[in-house]
């Protein structure tokens, strides 16, 4: 397993146009064309942590680009990663509009932030990012129509991928999502539960939806994700793998471990 530097290293001199390094929970660090982004970087210390914090935001100098955030939880805008990350490298932020503020006071800086909500795209270093609401549970839209989870869908060096964020599968999810044809598609598969919504966590998709969302979707490579860094809030995701299989058998999956370089 790669850690610090070197997990940065290999991402420098991967020569492929298009590849992944999945780093536990809902963390991806991306390369699509010259853009190297990261999505919900966790750098968070917690006893909890079933797999420590893979690198120092000071690794990364010069190697990001962008920094993709999806919603304002400890391990998706995480108040360890996100300032150090502006403060080592010249990355731009993308996050939603309902958390512009949270943005800022975690130190960054109003001409490296771009909000999105739900519907709005933007172009940023030939990647054109569209915004995808999230019901995290429900979507607790604000008074403004702000949505506060997002997923997001990344088109770039002729890839198309797809970060889901926390959502669970609402109606018209897929639906939205058929206009693509996805290279890779990560969605979380962790579920949801009376206890743990009694004690404010919020759940996601269990991996039998996650299956039917994207079995019914083109999708080069399925990714079952946020399953993994906490026990109290975890599952097997070779249920997720076996149910594919037997019901979408043209649907590869990939399960591997945490910094394993994936080139698409």
């Amino acid at each position: 397993m790669l850690q610090g530097k070197p997990l940065f290293q290999d991402v420098q001199v991967c020569d492929d146009e298009a590849a992944f390094w999945w780093l536990g929970q809902h963390s991806f660090l991306f390369k699509l064309g010259t853009t190297r982004f990261l999505i919900d970087p966790f750098l968070t210390e917690m006893e909890e942590r079933t797999l420590p914090p893979l690198f120092a935001p000071a690794d990364a100098t010069e190697t990001i680009d962008l920094v993709l955030c999806t919603h304002d939880h400890l391990d998706h805008i995480d108040p360890a990663a996100i300032p150090g990350l502006a403060a080592h490298t010249p990355a731009r932020f993308v996050a939603p509009r309902a958390h512009a503020e949270r943005m800022r006071s975690l130190d960054v800086p109003d001409d490296r932030l771009i909000t999105l909500n739900d519907g709005e795209s933007v172009t940023l270093n030939d990647l054109t990012i569209h915004a995808i609401k999230g019901a995290h549970e429900t979507f607790d839209q604000t008074d403004e129509g702000l949505f506060p989870y997002l997923g997001y869908v990344v088109e770039g060096a002729g890839k198309t991928i797809y970060h889901a964020g926390d959502t669970v599968w609402w109606e018209g999810l897929q639906a939205r999502l058929a206009q693509w044809r996805f290279d890779v598609a990560m969605v979380p598969i962790n579920g949801r539960d009376a206890e743990r919504y009694a004690n404010d966590i919020l759940g996601n998709m269990t991996y039998q939806e996650a299956v039917d969302l994207l079995g019914g979707l083109d999708v080069k490579l399925s990714v079952p994700t946020h399953y993994d860094m906490f026990e109290f809030n975890s599952e097997d995701p070779t249920l997720f793998a076996d149910y594919m299989r037997v019901k979408y058998p043209d649907h590869p999956v990939w399960i591997g471990t945490p910094t394993e370089r994936v080139c698409l």
